[in-house]
């Protein structure tokens, strides 16, 4: 037990130095894999000089509330009514707070 203790101390040590000398800085959180979809049309940041309108920046709630319009067919479209359809509830909410959060 005695030889134990310094052992668990340096462990502490050692644990502890590493913690403090971490300074880089993490990667942003990779966003989920179908926010990719809207890419092609919007744009890669929800961005894009064209017909199409752009989605960064919006307001979370407007763009949340359209996709479920387009979704339910209540809001018509080219091919917005078609993608929609095939996201869940809560990849809308996804998709919706990732391009207001763009600038």
């Amino acid at each position: 037990m005695k030889r134990l203790l310094p052992l668990l101390g340096l462990l502490a040590s050692a644990a502890a130095l590493s913690a403090e000398g971490n300074t880089q800085p993490t990667a942003p959180a990779p966003f989920p894999y179908f926010v990719a979809n809207c890419f092609n049309c919007h744009g890669t940041e929800g961005r894009v000089n064209s017909a199409i309108p752009a989605i960064a920046g919006r307001d979370k709630a407007y763009l949340e509330e359209t996709l479920k319009a387009y979704k339910a067919g209540t809001k018509q479209a080219t091919i917005m009514n078609q993608l929609a359809k095939g996201y869940t509830d809560e990849e809308i909410v996804v998709l919706a707070d990732y391009f207001s959060r763009q600038k």
